[in-house]
């Protein structure tokens, strides 16, 4: 089935390009009620243990392997957890990165980026600003650009994980995604094609998609959320919009409170470690902006993990 140039049978040839390349991530299989919600089957997608982190590494191969890339390589904006998949995936690819970031990254991001050997600036406070410097390197060095959300190859590659959860679990009625710049939410959806019920879910403080379909079309949109690092890039892509209009079915806003309350719930509740971002999805059910039937059968994608919530060294 074709959902504008995102079908089935090229994320399938995504999937078996990828698959010595990524991780099958788990999930975990709960209750509402384990989380002090009413009861009801609650699918949870373990993505934050994708490799580098977060499901960005999904794109960062598609992109890396489906495109002829130039001997200068390659070069990617991100607020950090694509930058961290980009250099991920290229030192595994033996390729050249330099990756742009703003000084909202986290530590953890940066810390990730570096230990990849990518070579890292920072520039400017939010990842708009990171973005336009990215591109002038791109047409100054002629490095391929990786876009973190709006190139087909990032959407296809992300697809893949509706493809796996399609697998791993078949029974689900409705899942909850987090929604940046859309790249995650349209693969997904393009996958499922209105199979299954997807909402997303995204800030308050950065309603991207919230504002673009108000509008009728991408436009400029606030960037202010502790989840700003990764769920808030100022616009949704272009590729994405008409996905979402077709079938992303409604788009929840939660509040910062309301993220960091869904941080806790996940550690409290599972041991699970996520971001504020990978935690937003999670957040529009433990907030009630989604409130499930009892038999409803509810999957969450929790899309990453790189935070300093939690911090071993000594």
């Amino acid at each position: 089935m074709s959902v504008g140039t995102i079908d089935r049978a090229r994320v399938e040839h995504a999937y078996a390009l990828l698959g010595r390349h990524i991780r099958v991530t788990p999930l975990l299989r709960a209750d509402g009620a384990d989380f002090g919600l009413s009861s009801f089957p609650l699918t949870l997608k373990l993505e934050q243990l994708q490799h580098a982190g977060s499901f960005k590494a999904r794109g960062a191969f598609a992109q890396l392997l489906m495109r002829e890339l130039p001997d200068v390589g390659v070069v990617a904006a991100s607020g950090g957890n694509h930058g961290a998949a980009v250099a991920f995936a290229a030192m595994r690819l033996g390729v050249r990165a330099k990756v742009f970031v703003p000084s909202i990254s986290s530590p953890t991001k940066i810390a990730r980026i570096r230990s990849s050997g990518a070579e890292l600036a920072v520039v400017g406070e939010r990842y708009a600003e990171a973005l336009a410097a990215s591109e002038d390197w791109a047409a100054q060095s002629g490095a391929l650009q990786v876009h973190a959300f709006d190139q087909l190859e990032t959407l296809v590659g992300q697809a893949t994980i509706g493809l796996e959860l399609a697998t791993q679990a078949p029974e689900l009625d409705t899942i909850l995604v987090p929604v940046g710049g859309g790249g995650l939410i349209g693969g997904i959806a393009a996958w499922y094609a209105s199979g299954v019920r997807v909402i997303g879910v995204e800030p308050e403080g950065a309603p991207t998609l919230t504002e673009a379909l108000k509008a009728g079309r991408p436009v400029d949109a606030p960037t202010d959320s502790i989840a700003a690092d990764s769920l808030a890039p100022r616009r949704v892509g272009e590729l994405m919009f008409p996905i979402a209009q077709k079938h992303v079915d409604r788009v929840l806003l939660v509040s910062d409170a309301a993220i960091h309350d869904a941080q806790e719930a996940l550690w409290d509740g599972a041991r699970i470690v996520a971001e504020p971002g990978g935690a937003a999805a999670f957040a529009g059910l433990l907030s009630g902006g989604y409130k499930p039937a009892r038999t409803e059968r509810v999957g969450v994608l929790v899309s990453g993990g790189n935070t300093t919530a939690v911090d071993f060294r000594r």
